[in-house]
């Protein structure tokens, strides 16, 4: 696709007809560019709010854009928060608070209730999901708890600030189709697609995910589903190109329910079960690695400290 001009981009969302990105700059103002198909800016919506540092963004389906200003590197931030950002510029903050210390976070996903999840980026161990326990306050911070935890293997997918196995173990962003039945957690080299029953986004992140190799981004951070499924994915750096893997969200989209047919007894006396699995159009690599999808594409950018 084409390139966007925001040097430190950190989210990235679609409607289907406007692309929106927000970078992880403090100027003392939130903005969000909004851009046509052609990455071109064709607005921007400024908020009169200071952020600490934003690095992920969820569009709700009333058309409001949810910034998770969770950035944490020093681990020095007694809350964290979420802003909810108006088309209009008007917006709205809440502060949460983990219950177990300090996290420094890059991703967000929101459910079909509304309900904000923040996924950590762990050097170490396990990427750690949280959510409020009450309803978001803009008087008070809200508390949060823990309702999951994602552990990710090291790939052998180039790309990422350092150039080692770390890189594609940290969580750096999150997105979930129009639909809610998929949700994507990327690192620095690959996506991870989540399929989601009922609505639950704690079991779906409980299970096995399909990966997408998303090779040689300098330090990709933003990822996004498109209305059609198709998943974006761009890196800091003005002038770097999204990409775009049409088809994604199927590859994990569990197969509708088992079909049954009975036949009537006066006929042959049997039950027919087809299952969709045998018209499964995709080839998964061991471990449902996606080995092939779409041409990727990525130019190699300025590296940030």
């Amino acid at each position: 696709m084409c390139p966007v001009s925001s040097e430190e981009l950190s989210g990235l969302t679609s409607d289907g007809k406007n692309l929106y990105a927000v970078d992880d700059s403090d100027d003392g103002t939130i903005k969000i560019q909004v851009m046509g198909r052609d990455c071109v800016v064709r607005r921007t919506i400024t908020a009169p709010v200071n952020p600490f540092d934003v690095e992920d963004m969820a569009l709700a389906p009333d058309g409001k854009l949810w910034l998770a200003d969770t950035g944490d590197n020093n681990k020095s931030r007694e809350t964290v928060a979420i802003h909810v950002v108006s088309p209009n510029g008007s917006a709205q903050l809440f502060r949460l608070t983990y219950p177990d210390g300090k996290h420094d976070a890059e991703a967000l996903l929101l459910d079909k209730t509304g309900t904000p999840y923040i996924i950590t980026k762990e050097p170490l161990g396990s990427a750690l999901v949280y959510r409020p326990v009450a309803p978001l306050n803009a008087a008070a911070p809200v508390a949060m708890e823990q309702v999951a935890r994602v552990s990710l293997s090291s790939t052998d997918t180039p790309g990422g600030p350092l150039e080692g196995t770390l890189d594609s173990r940290l969580v750096t962003g999150a997105a979930q189709t129009q639909d809610g039945s998929v949700v994507a957690l990327r690192t620095y080299t690959d996506a991870y697609l989540f399929p989601v029953q009922d609505g639950d986004l704690v079991k779906a992140l409980s299970g096995d995910p399909v990966r997408v190799p998303l090779p040689n981004e300098p330090q990709g951070e933003a990822i996004a589903f498109e209305p059609d499924g198709t998943l974006l994915s761009a890196s800091e750096g003005a002038g770097t190109p999204i990409r775009a893997v049409a088809g994604a969200a199927a590859l994990a989209k569990p197969p509708p329910p088992t079909t049954t047919t009975t036949v009537p007894p006066a006929a042959q006396p049997r039950t027919e079960v087809v299952s969709s699995w045998d018209n499964w159009p995709l080839a998964l690599g061991i471990g449902g690695t996606v080995l092939a999808l779409a041409l990727f594409f990525g130019l190699r950018l300025r590296r940030r400290a």
